[in-house]
């Protein structure tokens, strides 16, 4: 779990941990410096379940995902299996067993990545909606250009901890779930996701990533693409990757290389390449979006 300034929603947030049907949990809580009561609702958490269930972290004050990123790199933190948490959404009581079950039948030596829509909700944290679903399958062609799921929604096994610890602390990781499904998928792990919402995603001010599900969402998105932010996250995500090129499959270095290539190339020969490398979003609408921005050179 990683905090900051979240006293607002974090009790009901650990109410819905603790309520999970699937009772063999320790919750790691990384506190990026909150100035608030939260280390206070923690502590009074911790009081109540023992220390061993519950374990407060100083983060690295570097942003949301490098605090992620740093507790998996913990030593001490050993699990057969990990989910993220944030500080202020409410977990279905069945969250933890549907990925435990999905999950326990990939072998334990290849990655494996759970994820799932999620159920929108109010500062009241009553339903307003769904996030988008996506019906193709998760692939590597498709996280180069896209993250599926909320990093809320994700379940994973030591294997593909194993992999996402080993991210270097120097590189610039825009998000860390997006991260998730693109070095999973790249170095040949499985990634599912689940149609069926297994998280309520609360939706307010203070939301650092937005749920993508609003129009004036997605005009953001798609405003962030021309301008070139995308782009900037792209230079971000595949400077990373650079590292663990040797790790990737043999189609996915050549699906890596094709896409590089891509982007440094004359209009027509971009296009080509765009479209040999596979490369897609999740709607046809997105991958139409995605050809617009390659003619600008915006990815």
């Amino acid at each position: 779990m990683s905090t900051y300034n979240g006293e607002r929603f974090l009790a009901e947030q650990l109410d819905s941990l603790v309520a999970q049907t699937h009772k063999e949990w320790t919750i790691y809580a990384s506190d990026d410096g909150s100035s608030d009561t939260t280390l206070e609702i923690l502590a009074q958490f911790q009081a109540q379940f023992g220390n061993e269930r519950l374990i407060i972290l100083s983060g690295p004050h570097q942003g949301f995902a490098a605090n992620f990123l740093s507790l998996l790199a913990r030593n001490e933190i050993q699990a057969p299996y990990f989910a993220f948490c944030d500080q202020d959404d409410l977990w279905a009581p069945d969250r933890l067993a549907r990925g435990v079950k999905w999950i326990s039948s990939i072998p334990t030596e290849h990655p494996g990545l759970f994820c799932s829509r999620t159920e929108l909700i109010d500062s009241q944290g009553q339903p307003i909606g769904l996030s988008p679903l996506f019906e193709r399958p998760p692939t590597f062609e498709n996280a180069l250009v896209q993250s599926i799921a909320g990093g809320n929604t994700m379940l994973f096994n030591a294997a593909a901890r194993e992999l996402l610890r080993q991210t270097p602390k120097s590189e610039i990781i825009i998000s860390h779930d997006w991260w998730a499904y693109l070095l999973v998928t790249g170095c040949g792990g499985t990634v599912t996701y689940e149609k069926q919402p297994t998280v309520g995603y609360r939706q307010h001010s203070s939301n650092l990533v937005g749920s993508n599900s609003s129009l004036s969402e997605r005009a953001l998105r798609v405003r962030k693409m021309f301008e070139g932010t995308f782009r900037h996250w792209m230079d971000a995500n595949l400077h990373a990757l650079a590292y663990f090129r040797h790790r990737l499959t043999p189609d996915n270095q050549k699906t890596l290389q094709t896409f590089e290539q891509a982007r440094i190339s004359g209009l027509s020969q971009r296009l080509l390449l765009i479209r040999k490398s596979g490369v897609h979003r999740q709607s046809p609408l997105g991958t139409l979006g995605l050809a617009a921005a390659a003619i600008l050179q915006r990815i």
